[in-house]
């Protein structure tokens, strides 16, 4: 059976990524496995500055004090911890998840999730976190370490979620578009959907060929879609499509350049997570 491996951290993105999950695994026939990680190296304190002056005995009393504080918090993240996922639990098998798994896990999400992947198909993290900037469409902290860790396909979600019939696939020949493509056209995850397929680019031979090869290969699949060619800027056009052909979900490889470029000139990778408000599948 498929397997959906679910991050949350019981967050305002929560029932989003949920429902999304619960869609995900209705499509594909998956069972779910909801995964919250505890960070405790977030939040605890920090004794190596505070004892100053003090005497030893003073100092000893407040490292113990510390000690007990640090155990406090450990303890009310834990019971946190199981209350998000037994709603979790409780939100899927509503969506008609039939078999969902809960996992409490120590230590940061990004090692955490490269831990436990393997036995998974697909990965769903919600765009934001319970500590992300909506004004300034800040994205989780953890997002793009994830993405970018990642070996399997991974669901960004949008704030809420809302019935998927419309896809659109970016594509521009590269080998993670090719990739995305690939795993489109094989999954189930897109049965019935309609697909859009759109390269940015300019008007020549080479680009449309590159379109209509890529439609037959949807085709081959039992697959059908739509082609289109539209010049300009790749986040700027991506966004304006996905908004005038209201599409409901968009399938893109991730991160196609190197981590030096990206620091250099930016990513359209993010750009699209952060400005396009539909969920997207992301393949490396």
């Amino acid at each position: 059976m498929p397997h959906i491996l679910v991050c949350t951290d019981g967050s305002v993105y929560a029932q989003s990524v949920y429902d999304h999950a619960g869609w995900a695994a209705a499509k594909i026939g998956a069972s779910v496995e909801v995964l919250y990680a505890i960070d405790h190296k977030r939040g605890h304190a920090d004794s190596s500055d505070w004892s100053g002056n003090m005497g030893a005995n003073e100092r000893e009393d407040l490292l113990a004090q510390l000690a007990d504080l640090d155990a406090q918090k450990s303890k009310i993240l834990q019971a946190r911890g199981r209350q998000v996922l037994a709603d979790a639990d409780s939100h899927l098998k509503e969506k008609g998840v039939a078999e969902v798994r809960q996992t409490l896990r120590n230590g940061g999400l990004i090692e955490t999730v490269a831990e436990i992947e393997d036995r998974a198909d697909l990965v769903v993290i919600g765009k934001r976190g319970e500590a992300a900037d909506f004004e300034t469409m800040h994205l989780g902290a953890n997002l793009e370490r994830v993405v970018r860790g990642s070996t399997k396909p991974v669901l960004v979600t949008s704030r809420a979620f809302k019935p998927i019939t419309k896809c659109l696939i970016a594509y521009d020949s590269g080998p993670s578009a090719r990739k995305a493509l690939e795993r489109a056209a094989e999954g189930k995850l897109l049965e019935g959907l309609d697909i859009l397929l759109l390269r940015v680019g300019s008007d020549t031979d080479e680009n449309h060929r590159s379109l209509e090869e890529a439609k037959g290969w949807l085709e081959a699949k039992g697959r059908t879609a739509t082609t289109r060619l539209v010049p300009g800027e790749a986040d700027e056009v991506i966004a304006k499509v996905v908004k005038e052909e209201g599409i409901d979900l968009m399938v893109v490889g991730a991160y196609g350049h190197s981590r030096i470029r990206h620091l250099i000139i930016g990513s359209t990778t993010t750009t699209l997570i952060r400005s396009c408000q539909i969920p997207l599948l992301m393949f490396r």
